[in-house]
């Protein structure tokens, strides 16, 4: 006996569930990991200097040594910009307790690119609270949301503005050049991962 259309269409509908749930799972443990790989990489490059007595500023010798070679072992993702944001990290995270799992690599490379105490404190509690992507708290941050707040008597008016912006779904993270970087993944991966994204 052959299944109703409405039948099969539920069947469907079910398998599509489960893929783009096991989907989301899969990237947001690729994010988890390489956020706690980065924070890794900050640390062993922090208690280098410490025992070498040698600070790693941004234009270091020891950051572009280490590009340069984890680049050759490693493949793509070790930047001089990337090593030197791991190392940020550490400084500004050196509890990993206090990192978030809800925030993805993208996120605290950005944040980190705030050099105000508080406001990176304010963009990432926002960011976990609202359930932001990288997207979203990008823009945020780039309309000075928490310098607005700081100087606006209205500060509930406007959040409330701030709110109302463009929705991007959780399935964009995967598209995240950090994730295929980690991953070593090639940019025909990337093109490849896009082309499945619009058949979706």
């Amino acid at each position: 006996m052959k299944p109703s259309k409405n039948k099969y269409s539920e069947l469907l509908d079910n398998i599509g569930s489960t893929l783009q749930k096991a989907r989301e799972n899969a990237i947001k443990a690729v994010n988890t990991e390489l956020v706690k790989a980065n924070w890794e990489i900050g640390r062993h490059i922090v208690e280098f200097e410490q025992h070498c007595k040698e600070k790693a500023d941004y234009g270091s010798s020891l950051l572009t040594s280490l590009a340069k070679d984890l680049k050759t072992r490693f493949g793509k993702g070790f930047s001089k910009s990337n090593i030197y944001l791991c190392r940020q990290f550490y400084i500004k995270y050196q509890k990993f307790q206090t990192v978030s799992g809800k925030l993805s690599w993208s996120h605290y490379a950005e944040l980190l690119t705030v050099s105000d105490d508080l406001a990176r404190s304010f963009y990432e509690k926002q960011s976990i609270s609202e359930s932001w992507t990288f997207r979203e708290m990008k823009r945020q941050m780039d309309s000075a949301l928490y310098e607005r707040l700081a100087l606006s008597k209205d500060k509930k008016g406007v959040l409330k503005l701030a709110e109302k912006g463009q929705i991007i779904s959780a399935s964009s993270i995967i598209k995240d050049p950090y994730v295929f970087e980690f991953l070593n993944l090639s940019k025909d991966a990337m093109i490849k991962e896009r082309g499945l994204q619009k058949t979706h």
